[in-house]
């Protein structure tokens, strides 16, 4: 159930953490840098102001910035912390479920540069 509005949970972190808008901008560049996303500190004051709701997008920067999780910061009763099994899948992981089994370290190499030229083709055509 939502009992609190994200700016509420921003201003709560904000307090507890001895925070200014700029350093939750400056927290948040290098996870906005890894999604390829923008926030800025007009963003930050609009949803601290309550203004306007952060998209889905902008909440997953905010959470890791802020080291909470999404549904808390959005303002759902739940626990602030991040789930114990939010595991990152590894490389080898993801190609074991593919591949349907053990993957050697240079095949993982090869499907990672043949990933990289799709995503190049794909950026060419833009």
């Amino acid at each position: 159930m939502k009992t609190s509005s994200t700016s509420e949970r921003l201003k709560e972190i904000m307090n507890r953490k001895g925070l200014k808008q700029i350093d939750i901008v400056t927290l948040c560049q290098p996870i906005c840098k890894k999604y390829g996303l923008r926030l800025g500190r007009n963003d930050i004051s609009q949803y601290v102001n309550g203004k306007v709701e952060p998209g889905q997008d902008k909440i997953t920067v905010l959470s890791e910035a802020l080291n909470v999780s999404e549904a808390w910061l959005m303002g759902y009763d739940v626990p602030k912390e991040k789930p114990k099994d939010d595991k990152t899948v590894s490389d080898k992981d993801l190609m074991f479920a593919l591949f349907g089994g053990e993957v050697s370290d240079e095949a993982l190499e090869e499907v990672k540069r043949f990933a990289a030229f799709v995503k190049s083709k794909g950026e060419d055509n833009n």
